[in-house]
């Protein structure tokens, strides 16, 4: 079921900070705390609303090497690639995307070293034709 566009305006809030009161929801979507409360939790029941996280200052997550690594997958061979990278939690998320590359996996290491290491390990997964990495120097905004 697709979110209204009052749904849509509430998923906007949480995004920017899911710690936001029911109370302060309602006052900048112009609604009662009730309805704000039962959208939540509709949202919630349909799982549109998956679950809710911590965003890291880019400050400390500077401490940390990051990296999008593009990977391309052989034919037939993408579901086990991407349970071999679930497995792998230095992998933070993976996209599949389209173009020249099949996926789109971020990877969070603490030094370069270990990024190498994350690398090389995504290339040795059966299945994995290339990667080509790029290291995130700044987040200049996060939703």
């Amino acid at each position: 079921m697709k979110p209204t566009e009052a749904e849509e305006q509430l998923l906007s809030l949480l995004r920017e900070n899911a710690r936001l009161s029911t109370a302060e929801i309602a006052r900048r979507l112009g609604l009662s705390r009730t309805t704000v409360h039962s959208r939540i939790e509709r949202l919630e029941r349909q799982g549109v609303i998956e679950g809710y996280t911590v965003r890291v200052a880019d400050e400390h997550e500077r401490a940390q090497i990051r990296a999008h690594i593009l990977i391309a997958v052989m034919p037939r061979q993408m579901a086990s690639v991407v349970a071999a990278l679930r497995e792998m939690p230095e992998v933070r998320t993976l996209h599949s995307v389209s173009g020249a590359s099949d996926l789109v996996a971020l990877g969070v290491t603490p030094t370069v070293e270990d990024m190498d290491v994350l690398t090389d390990r995504i290339g040795a997964i059966d299945g994995v034709e290339r990667t080509t990495s790029s290291i995130i120097l700044s987040t200049k905004f996060s939703r």
